[in-house]
């Protein structure tokens, strides 16, 4: 555990980062909610700020008065157990309370726990400060990923600012390394901050595999567009094929086809596509299409984290063949935060990794992100294996 004066900074650097990602937005756009899976800037911030005052202030501070009596009912995402709270699907409609009163609420709530820390010795405390900050930290990169989809849909498509860069390597051929069978620890093992669904040191046994040693790029996406891709029903999970179909799906999410040239739509603005970028924004059942196109397939969870010292990650959330299941002898969290991860544990599938939107010092080799398949907002990309 890190010492309260070092927790404490880090807490005020999280608090400030979060506004600073919001600060080339315009007002009109802190509200809008295109889709069900993207929240409004405006409540990401007060989310954020509600867990400090839901789960720490107003169970430490002696008779603490919240900053208003209806933010709990507003800000609360999916914490059945901590009380009602605004249908996901409302948070559009949420014009009051105001940008400003939002702001407000953050300065109220970050000075009240600014001295909580300052006086209070309490391991459960700074125990629970640390999960704070890094639930935050994952809402800046959904906060990230959020304006893209806002502004990526507004018509006149919008650029956020021009310094975010998307692509911190390009890829020029991918290599294969390969990895001996045997049996892999996986797992998180250090000290340092991880969330349950990492925990439960556990061993696996892997056969002999080749993993590239790069993430697949967009010209060798656009060879599998161009090769008829999303029209061969013989690539896809019956799921995949229907909802490719019923959807429209023939391109990654931003891809635009302007006088027959593919253009992307990124946080600079509408740019040409640039080829040798990783390919980003596709679903999981993208990923497995194209692999089975070419004639290889997605790495399991396991695998990933047994290879990847070898190659380097972090561009994009990479998708695994893994279901997200728990680990042996997994334990949720007693209370309301027992509905942190545990309870999404169906239906989805495992990333590894992380992305250009992941704040530093969050991500680590064992950290397990998880969606639904058929969700491409997130940065997400794909590395390929070969049996050996």
């Amino acid at each position: 555990m890190v010492i309260t004066d070092d927790l404490l900074t880090l807490f005020l650097e999280t608090r400030s980062c979060t506004e600073e990602i919001c600060a080339p937005l315009q007002v009109e756009d802190y509200v809008v909610q295109p889709v069900v899976d993207v929240s409004p800037p405006k409540w990401h911030l007060g989310h954020t700020t509600w867990f400090f005052e839901e789960f720490i202030l107003s169970k430490y501070i002696k008779d603490y008065k919240r900053f208003h009596s209806d933010f709990d009912y507003v800000f609360n995402s999916y914490y059945e157990s901590v009380g009602k709270r605004v249908v996901r699907t409302n948070r559009g409609n949420l014009s009051r309370p105001t940008v400003s009163e939002v702001y407000e609420y953050r300065d109220y709530v970050t000075s009240k726990l600014q001295t909580l820390l300052e006086e209070n010795e309490s391991s459960d405390v700074r125990t629970l400060v640390e999960i704070g900050i890094h639930h935050e930290k994952q809402h800046q990169e959904l906060l990230i990923t959020d304006i893209k989809f806002i502004l990526g849909n507004n018509p006149l498509l919008p650029k956020y600012n021009d310094t975010f860069s998307e692509v911190l390597a390009t890829i020029d051929t991918s290599s294969y390394i390969e990895v001996k069978g045997g049996i892999y620890e996986i797992g998180h093992k250090d000290d340092d901050f991880c969330y349950d669904n990492e925990l439960g040191v556990h061993k696996v046994l892997l056969n002999d595999f080749l993993i590239a040693d790069k993430l697949v790029s967009n010209k060798e996406y656009l060879e599998f567009i161009n090769a008829g891709g999303y029209k061969d029903s013989l690539l896809w999970h019956a799921e995949a094929w229907d909802w490719i179909n019923n959807e429209a799906i023939n391109a990654p999410l931003y891809w635009h086809k302007i006088e027959g040239q593919y253009q992307h739509y990124t946080l600079q603005g509408l740019k040409a596509l640039q080829l040798d970028a990783p390919v980003t924004h596709i679903s999981y059942y993208e990923a497995f299409a194209f692999a089975q196109w070419r004639g290889e397939r997605l790495p399991t969870e396991f695998e990933w984290e047994a290879a990847q010292s070898y190659f380097k990650w972090g561009e994009r959330w990479e998708w695994t063949e893994s279901a997200y299941l728990p680990y042996p002898n997994y334990t949720k969290a007693p209370g309301a935060l027992g509905e942190y991860n545990g309870k999404f544990m169906v239906n989805q599938k495992v990333l590894r990794g992380g992305s250009v939107a992941t704040p530093q010092n969050h991500t680590r080799p064992t950290y397990r992100n998880f969606f639904h398949p058929n969700l491409r907002w997130q940065f997400t990309g794909l590395r390929l294996v070969k049996d050996k």
